[in-house]
């Protein structure tokens, strides 16, 4: 990968409408992450795409919406788009009640950077890729903290369930549960890994399976029909989060309660949510309301429950034994550090010595998707263009839900909308739906 030279307007026209999102590209000041950070723009868009996506709405909008908006006539349009979200830097969603498409521009995760890699055929030269997203996303912090320096991530871990006593199942919601989200979804897909097939290129890829990354719902009508992945029924899906288990991976799960889109098979070493908190000691994965808890009584001091924590929230401290040279080893849970995945459970096996307990407080889940970009949006201080590019396209029923986002949200974070937005309606909505007596 070589120095690409100045970036081209087309391009930083595109940065400055990703920036307007919930998650933007943010330049590096490292020289090689910068490199990676240019490389692969020019891998994914064309000149003339990147022109065409720098005019593209963030929420989905109709070809006449588009074609308005950007100047290019309907069937020219349709071509050119269908040509973008091949390689998946443009997303048609299809309405299943209407069949009507709608298309948006790709954000760059969950967007783009994952579908780049999560298919098999090649459209773009994918060890480039691989050694441009590597470049930017390890060779400098940028990234790391646009996407996971906020309260509000994408991903939650999702206990497994496996590890958990029977006295605790009943406390577990049907949303806390991969299994329920299996089992609710009416159409389920699996994909390649992105982060697996990434580490493929590079030659640092772990032994555990490459197909494990589940789509629900749109998500995964989307993978399906853009050829991202394949269908599945419900029972290789239950069967792929079962090996997922048994080879210690962690369960990360839309960070919604509502129709999660996706479930993914985590590995320590491959995953880029997971480096972000082993590299940069990032908060990038909301935890499950469970926390590793050792039995100390039954410890034999193996540490394999620390050697198998994908993110070193396990170490084995000494503990002198009386009458005894040597010190004995046992397990300190970091309880900040722990997602609560339940992989040191499974690794701990036939000494029982490790198990999940439930966390004083249950961490705060968004409801639905628009509520997480709502959050994510003004921790980011973007939530004025938010609403603003959204609305343009979603209408009064977004904006109602919108309102309903903020409404919700703290007292302090209200506040900070209302600053961010300087809308007098805002203000009015949020005094009177926050007051219980009104």
């Amino acid at each position: 990968m070589g120095h690409l030279g100045h970036l081209k307007a087309e391009y930083r026209d595109l940065l400055e409408r990703l920036d307007k999102g919930q998650v933007g590209m943010p330049e590096p000041t490292h020289p090689h992450a910068r490199e990676g950070w240019q490389e692969i723009l020019e891998i994914l868009f064309t000149p003339e795409e990147a022109a065409l996506a720098a005019k593209m709405p963030l929420a989905p909008a109709d070809l006449a919406t588009i074609s308005k908006r950007v100047g290019v006539p309907h069937e020219e349009l349709g071509r050119r788009l269908d040509v973008m979200a091949d390689k998946g830097i443009v997303m048609d969603l299809v309405s299943a009640t209407t069949g009507k498409t709608k298309y948006m521009l790709s954000p760059p995760v969950v967007g783009f950077f994952e579908f780049s890699l999560m298919r098999a055929k090649d459209l773009i030269p994918k060890k480039r890729m691989a050694e441009a997203l590597d470049a930017y996303t390890h060779g400098d912090v940028a990234f790391a903290k646009e996407v996971f320096g906020s309260d509000t991530v994408v991903g939650r871990a999702m206990v497994h369930e496996n590890v958990l006593g029977e006295d605790q199942l009943p406390d577990v919601l049907d949303w806390e549960r991969a299994t329920a989200v299996i089992e609710g979804s009416e159409h389920l897909a699996v994909a390649l890994c992105y982060c697996r097939h990434k580490a493929e290129h590079l030659g640092t890829r772990c032994d555990v399976p490459m197909e494990t990354c589940l789509s629900a719902n749109a998500g995964a009508e989307y993978i399906i029909r853009r050829g991202f992945g394949r269908r599945v029924e419900r029972s290789e899906a239950m069967d792929i989060l079962v090996e997922a288990r048994e080879n210690g991976l962690v369960q990360i799960a839309d960070n919604v309660r509502n129709r999660p889109t996706y479930i993914c098979n985590c590995c320590g070493c491959c995953c880029g949510q997971l480096q972000a908190i082993n590299e940069y000691d990032l908060p990038a994965v909301n935890p499950s309301a469970f926390r590793a808890a050792p039995d100390l009584e039954r410890c034999k001091g193996c540490s394999r429950c620390s050697r198998a924590c994908p993110i070193g929230a396990i170490t084995m401290a000494p503990e002198r034994v009386s009458a005894q040279r040597k010190n004995d080893l046992e397990p300190r849970v970091d309880p900040d550090r722990c997602i609560g995945c339940g992989v040191c459970v499974g690794a701990c096996g036939k000494n029982h010595a490790m198990h999940m307990e439930r966390r004083p407080e249950r961490p705060y889940v968004p409801a639905s998707t628009v509520e997480r970009s709502v959050r994510m949006a003004l921790e980011r201080g973007r939530l004025s263009e938010f609403i603003v590019d959204q609305s343009e396209a979603r209408g009064s029923r977004f904006m109602t839900q919108v309102v309903r986002a903020i409404c919700d949200l703290p007292a302090t974070k209200r506040l900070l909308a209302t600053e961010q937005v300087k809308s007098r309606f805002l203000r009015y909505a949020t005094g009177n739906i926050a007051d219980p007596k009104l």
